[in-house]
């Protein structure tokens, strides 16, 4: 159905949002930074809140992540386990768990007190922009440079969650990754822009020259396959999966069998090689990617606002 015809039902997605987000929300004890975006999903979140855990902690913070577990069973709060299951807290949480403590549940305002509990002196959220449950001291934008905003229409019309503007509004500055090929840049006025773009880690040299199947279920499967082809990997065969795609016996017996039976390696993103059952987990390989920002003195700046502002209010209480 054309975009136009289902503009008007897009009145509703504000509606309800803005609804959801005048509800009052718990204020923590310590510094909350927000890594949240305006779209459905694919734009980088993840990655953005690693990051910036691993700045933290480098630091000498205790921070703690937070996060719902899409796609996991997991209602919370509950603290990511080594062996957790991702059918139980989803893939996400199992990458960020490696680099710092992380909590999944529906409620972040439970989890945020769970963590501070626990010794967190800093919360990181990966997502929740749109969440009102815990207040946020600094939230960044995150935007995919490949898709920006899509049509610019809210959901079922288009891609946004929430008006651009109304969003940005929230938010000290936006973090803008790969290159600005939809042009979001522009349609965020008076907001700081810190670009960035991904990097793949030193195991990506391997597959420079050799024949693989890639496969990915990710918000945007075309820039893995893309990241492949800049490695120099001959991307002899690709397939694509929803986003947070649960993996069947039957899928994976058929990709490895294709594989081995035309000499491809199979190769698949971090997110995906979480998901997967042991056995094909030991015969796949996984790529790695860091977030590397062009300017790191604005970032730096940004983690020294939101440790800084909330010490300067506690002492004027």
């Amino acid at each position: 159905m054309p975009a136009r015809l289902l503009g008007p039902l897009g009145a509703v997605t504000r509606a309800v949002t803005a609804r959801r987000l005048a509800r009052p929300g718990y204020r923590a004890p310590v510094p909350v930074i927000c890594c949240g975006n305006v779209t459905l999903g694919g734009a980088g979140k993840t990655i953005v809140a690693l990051d910036i855990a691993q700045r933290l902690t480098a630091r000498g913070q205790r921070a703690h992540v937070l996060l719902r577990g899409y796609g996991g069973a997991a209602r919370g709060p509950r603290r990511v386990r080594p062996g957790d299951d991702s059918a139980l807290v989803g893939d996400e949480a199992l990458l960020l768990a490696e680099v710092a403590p992380t909590w999944v549940g529906a409620d972040r305002a439970a989890s945020a007190r769970a963590a501070i509990e626990a010794g967190a002196e800093v919360l990181v959220l990966d997502d929740g922009l749109q969440n009102p449950t815990l207040c946020k001291d600094v939230s960044l934008l995150v935007v995919d440079g490949g898709s920006g905003f899509g049509n610019g229409r809210l959901f079922p019309a288009g891609p946004l969650r929430e008006r651009v503007a109304d969003g940005a509004a929230r938010c000290r500055a936006a973090v803008l990754i790969g290159p600005d090929t939809a042009g979001a840049a522009s349609a965020l006025p008076g907001l700081p822009v810190l670009r960035a773009r991904l990097v793949p880690g030193p195991e990506a040299t391997a597959l420079a020259g050799r024949s693989v199947l890639a496969f990915a279920g990710i918000g945007r499967p075309e820039k893995f396959f893309a990241t492949l082809s800049a490695l120099g990997a001959k991307l002899a065969a690709t397939r694509d999966f929803p986003d947070h795609h649960r993996y069947g016996q039957s899928e994976l017996d058929a990709l490895f069998a294709e594989a081995e039976k035309k000499g491809r390696a199979v190769v698949t993103t971090e997110k995906d090689w979480v998901r997967l059952p042991a056995p094909y987990a030991a015969q796949a390989l996984a790529l790695p990617v860091a977030l590397r920002f062009d300017d790191e003195t604005l970032i730096a700046w940004l983690l020294d606002e939101a440790l800084t502002s909330r010490r300067g209010s506690a002492a004027k209480n």
